[in-house]
């Protein structure tokens, strides 16, 4: 029986719905696409025992607020509701984990908020200084042809729809190279989740605002002490993403996970949660 809890907080305008447990010092765990607060649930538990752990559904997702305006999506909102969260919490700062779209708002949030964040873990989200440099290469615009079909207006939402949500089964189940790491339970959650009224459209507004982070060629190098964490055969994000950001980050570590895919945190779960605990402890 998971002592986990769930809950609300009001941030920036909006109500989410959290996942908790533990006490003492704050771990904020931010989610990607198309997931929920479900993907941490190898994590929450483990680092439960020395944290008190949060992993919200980010806006538009599961049972949190989903706004209807696209502009509800940009960057500084979601950077904005991080901070509530924060302070919400009654936390001053936190260690911010984040995986994916949760990794791009955690190396945005670490940018804006450095003193509010102890210690950074990234995974599976390049810096976007290294993104916004892919973003020019053959290889990872077609990586990221989903990004450029995300900009449609209707035709995504159809298509992510489509015989039952067979885009998100295949999203998880083919890409990972571990099949075995999510059972028909989780597609299930995270089918039930995109299927609820509102939250497929928020989902890929994401998207449809991600090009202004591309545009700012001003990274200056980030103090805060951080690690990131790759699965090398994630085919969404070439592996070459990673090179080259320790110029954008004064303390940087790096740990690659072979025979991986984009999933990290669920099929290497074991893994993963050893490198966060090293790198928390040293």
């Amino acid at each position: 029986m998971e002592t986990w809890q769930h809950d609300y907080i009001t941030t920036n305008g909006v109500n989410l719905h959290y996942v908790t447990q533990g006490s003492g010092p704050l771990m904020l765990m931010l989610h990607g696409f198309p997931e929920f607060w479900y993907s941490w649930r190898y994590q929450i538990p483990e680092f439960a025992k020395n944290f008190k752990v949060v992993a919200p559904d980010l806006r538009g997702y599961n049972d949190s607020d989903k706004p209807k305006e696209q502009s509800a999506y940009v960057m500084t909102e979601l950077v904005k509701d991080v901070e509530g969260i924060i302070r919400g919490l009654g936390y001053d700062s936190c260690v911010l984990v984040g995986h994916d779209w949760g990794g791009g708002i955690a190396w945005s949030f670490a940018y804006a908020y450095p003193q509010m964040v102890e210690r950074l873990i990234i995974l599976n989200h390049p810096h976007y200084a290294k993104f916004s440099e892919g973003f020019r290469t053959p290889q990872q615009l077609l990586r990221s042809w989903y990004v450029f079909l995300f900009q449609l207006p209707i035709i995504p939402e159809l298509f992510v729809q489509a015989q039952d949500y067979q885009f998100i089964e295949n999203a998880f189940k083919g890409m990972a190279v571990n099949k075995s790491a999510f059972s028909s339970y989780d597609i299930d959650a995270y089918k039930n989740a995109a299927a609820k009224r509102g939250a497929l459209t928020a989902m890929i507004n994401y998207y449809r605002n991600i090009f202004p982070q591309f545009s700012n060629q001003n990274w200056s190098v980030l103090e805060v002490p951080t690690l990131m964490i790759w699965g090398e055969e994630d085919t969404a994000l070439g592996k070459e993403l990673t090179y080259g950001t320790e110029a954008y980050v004064e303390d940087f570590q790096i740990k690659y996970i072979p025979n991986c895919s984009h999933w990290v945190q669920q099929e290497q779960p074991e893994l993963v949660n050893q490198y966060i605990r090293e790198f928390l402890s040293a």
